[in-house]
């Protein structure tokens, strides 16, 4: 297993000096900064890969282009196959700039909290959600979108893009819903659980897609018994990398949290990751916000590499 610095948009130095100095080898960017106002072009693409490559780092992912790329395709309004074709170009120029690794979600209205300056450990502010909180939200869109509407435009989408993918040499990585709800703003929420991902498996039958396997996203799920997806999935070869963050408390109520205080033995999911013979990226992603520590969270994300640098040096086999 390796590690890579994540979730940064904008790619400078200071990033670049700070993986090479903590030890990762990998860098992932999420939603990245790059020109382009319907699809990302491939000299864009090249040029950022070879930046890194020349700090002697590799991207080995991008996650998570503009909801403006494919919210039609997501909503499953006029204009989708316009999105979807500029998503597939966007996949072939990955291909073209040797980026193995898309990641991509089904959250046309994205991420929840009900607050980000929840107390943790120390008094260091962390994101939370309550479902109890946003129960009365108001509609995200104009009308209600059902759990048969988002399959049916999860299924067209993936019809249309998955074989380009395959032809372009590049992975699909799939993100949980977060928070793992029924629905939210009237939009149903189907990569909330294991049967909403066996589902979205099975629309077609491919090597190229898989998982982003957030630890954090499973643990909202699931709890301690996130290991057991870890085996299902990671099992079937499925899971391309991993978020490894945690959290408290599961499904409508919970916080984020430090490393190593949340549901999940978190040595025990870095043994079961080796037992299914996982060898792909860990990454830090969201981080409690420590003393001084502002913007990209340089501090808080050197804790989490550090801890799991610590996690993966602790259980590595010895002769």
């Amino acid at each position: 297993m390796k590690i890579a610095v994540g979730q940064l948009r904008s790619l400078n130095d200071e990033a670049l000096t700070f993986a090479a100095q903590l030890g990762a080898t990998g860098i992932q960017l999420n939603n990245p900064d790059l020109p382009g106002e319907r699809r990302w072009e491939f000299m864009d693409l090249l040029n950022l890969r070879t930046r890194i490559q020349d700090a002697g780092l590799e991207l080995f992912a991008l996650e998570n282009t503009p909801n403006s790329f494919f919210d039609k395709a997501m909503l499953g309004l006029p204009g989708r196959d316009e999105q979807i074709e500029n998503y597939a170009e966007t996949i072939r120029n990955l291909g073209r700039a040797e980026i193995p690794i898309l990641g991509f979600h089904w959250m046309p209205n994205s991420v929840w909290r009900t607050s980000r300056t929840t107390p943790g450990r120390g008094g260091a502010d962390v994101t939370s959600f309550d479902m109890d909180l946003a129960r009365n939200a108001p509609p995200s869109f104009d009308r209600e979108y059902t759990a048969d509407d988002m399959w049916a435009n999860l299924e067209y989408f993936l019809k249309a893009v998955v074989p380009v993918a395959e032809e372009a040499g590049v992975q699909l990585a799939a993100h949980p819903d977060d928070p793992p709800v029924d629905s939210l703003g009237g939009v149903a929420r189907i990569l909330k659980d294991w049967d909403g991902f066996n589902r979205m498996l099975g629309i077609v039958d491919s090597p190229n897609i898989g998982l982003d396997f957030c630890m954090g996203c499973w643990s909202e799920m699931m709890g301690m018994k996130c290991l057991d997806a870890i085996r299902h999935f990671g099992g079937l070869g499925k899971i391309l990398y991993v978020h490894f963050r945690d959290v408290q408390g599961t499904g409508g109520k919970f916080q984020e949290c430090f490393l190593g205080e949340g549901n999940v033995d978190v040595a025990a999911a870095i043994r079961t990751l080796r037992e299914v013979g996982f060898d792909g990226y860990l990454l830090d992603d969201h981080i409690p916000g420590i003393v001084n520590d502002p913007g990209y969270g340089y501090r808080g994300r050197a804790h989490a590499i550090g801890f799991i640098s610590g996690l993966l040096d602790a259980t590595a086999p010895r002769p």
